[in-house]
């Protein structure tokens, strides 16, 4: 199944098994449908999951208007696929990246929400030094990885591939797919997604149930997830591991989630 873009390019987008409502699931930089891959089994006992690849990344194919990577034309096009499965409203869940993308969703469509679910997302919630460092350095590091070329996909520091503490069925079919990524859309993902994701001065103004699985071990999140519990209407539950609850400890992750999922449905 696809999501409308731009320029009729659709997002890709696989809608497995499930009972209950749709779940969109969407992962961050440099991931792909291969990050819910151990989550699926659970999830699928209180709805159906819809795994949406980002611009570039997956079997997604990679625009080249860089309009299609602002964040308000992904919420767009989650709501379109939301449209196209016929659904008044669904849950969503995000990691990372996917999670600034998620919680923009939930502020601007909070009618067509039942609740919402996110791991650590410095994207989403980091205070102003963080993304003023990451706004400095954002081209230069799309030149970079460019310069690179796809031996440097392989080897990004943020590629979860060669994370060691994701379980090793997800990281192996993440590393399956990492010969998918379009350099084009990474770079592009970089320097227009990325700087626009913050919903840090909107948060407050959240009005959908909504919790952090937090990856208590990820030092540089500590604030934001320190930040999150203040906010309206969001559960904070922690566990130990790093930034990638779902693969590092999905049995945790789908616990929680799980849970929290069957009390809104």
């Amino acid at each position: 199944m696809t999501a409308a873009g731009l320029d009729g390019l659709r997002l890709h987008a696989d809608v497995h098994p499930g009972d209950g409502p749709p779940c969109l699931l969407v992962h961050g930089f440099l991931a792909g449908r291969a990050l819910w891959s151990a989550n699926l089994h659970a999830l699928a006992t209180v709805c159906r999951p819809v795994t949406v690849e980002l611009w570039g990344h997956g079997r997604s194919p990679a625009p080249p208007d860089p309009g299609a990577y602002h964040p308000d034309a992904y919420v767009a096009a989650f709501d379109e696929l939301r449209s196209e499965l016929g659904a008044d409203r669904w849950f969503v869940a995000g990691h990372s990246l996917g999670a600034a993308l998620t919680w923009r969703y939930a502020l601007e469509h909070p009618d067509r929400v039942m609740a919402h679910a996110f791991t650590n997302t410095a994207s989403a919630l980091a205070g102003l030094r963080w993304r003023e460092k990451v706004a400095a350095s954002v081209d230069a590091d799309a030149d970079a990885l460019a310069a690179a070329g796809p031996a440097g996909l392989a080897e990004h520091r943020l590629n979860p591939a060669r994370a060691r503490r994701i379980v090793a069925p997800v990281r192996e079919a993440l590393a399956a797919d990492v010969g998918r990524l379009q350099m084009a859309g990474v770079t592009n993902t970089l320097r227009h997604t990325v700087p626009a994701a913050s919903v840090r001065e909107r948060a407050g103004r959240n009005r959908v149930p909504t919790l952090l699985v937090h990856g208590q071990r990820e030092e540089g999140f500590a604030e934001a997830a320190a930040f999150a519990a203040t906010l309206p209407l969001v559960e904070v539950v922690g566990t130990d591991v790093g930034h990638s609850p779902m693969a590092e400890a999905p049995s945790v992750f789908d616990e929680a989630v799980v849970a929290f999922f069957a009390r809104h449905r």
